[in-house]
């Protein structure tokens, strides 16, 4: 019994000890969200803490060796598509030059059960935007144009999902990544639907068209319309090369003394 106990407590242990990624403290606020009208309500998002960077190949590698019913191969394809980590020769050993990179071919079951097992979650569509609008200086930078063109810039250039975590500029809540990176996972990351026009599918299983920003509140942003228009085309399933998470977590409500 105590045997079990100890193999039990290990597993935890190990499972927390691998995911000390820093967590930043969120202060809340309310913003317009990025579909609708003018006229809809703005968003209210409370305190919560966030991941300064995605969560990275070495640390899912830790994450599939405790729990091995992720592991390469391990998987049914109802929770992660044929391309589920690709690039791993080997289940649980993630390629000693991706260590530092950002963990992508990764499905949205996968994510979100890698944070839970640390006493976390995925960010809700609402949180990760909220945090997405703000640059170095500002909460909210949507209508600084130089911002929205680095963020632009970043989107156009190829392969960014092989940099290395952490070298991006902090924005003012001290978060990195979060552009010019990896594209990352929200737990309600299909909330918001689209219209069905769309491009012919992909080969990287993404599919959109620009022709329905015309129902967004500010058609200037086109780089939050992008990140809308993926998401809408996206299974949780699915393992594309550009797309990585990292996780948040709430921040427990007091209980008023009766």
């Amino acid at each position: 019994m105590m045997k079990n106990i100890l193999v039990v407590l290990s597993l935890f242990l190990s499972n927390v000890l691998y995911s000390q990624t820093k967590m930043n403290l969120i202060k809340g606020g309310s913003y317009k969200p990025f579909f609708g009208s003018t006229e809809t309500p703005d968003v209210q998002v409370q305190d919560f803490y966030l991941d300064v960077t995605p969560v990275t190949h070495q640390q899912f590698a830790e994450f599939v060796k405790n729990n091995p019913k992720w592991q390469k191969g391990n998987v049914k394809k109802i929770f992660a598509d044929e391309n589920y980590l690709n690039g791993w020769a080997l289940p649980n050993t993630a390629p000693a030059e991706f260590s530092n990179k950002p963990v992508n071919y990764i499905s949205w079951f996968a994510a979100k059960t890698y944070c839970e097992c640390q006493g976390k979650r995925l960010p809700t569509l609402e949180e990760w935007e909220y945090v997405a609008m703000a640059s170095p200086k500002k909460r909210d930078a949507r209508k600084d144009s130089l911002f929205i063109k680095k963020i632009l810039s970043g989107y156009e250039t190829p392969k960014t999902y092989l940099f290395d975590i952490g070298k991006t500029e902090a924005n003012i809540w001290g978060i990195k990544d979060l552009h010019g990176v990896v594209w990352e996972w929200v737990y309600d990351y299909n909330s918001v639907i689209l219209g069905n026009e769309s491009r012919k599918r992909r080969e990287d299983n993404a599919d959109f068209c620009g022709a329905e920003s015309v129902g967004t509140t500010d058609l200037m942003n086109y780089a939050a319309f992008i990140r809308f228009a993926l998401r809408a085309s996206l299974k949780a399933n699915f393992c594309i090369a550009n797309l990585g998470f990292r996780c948040a977590k709430s921040i427990p409500t007091k209980t008023p003394n009766l």
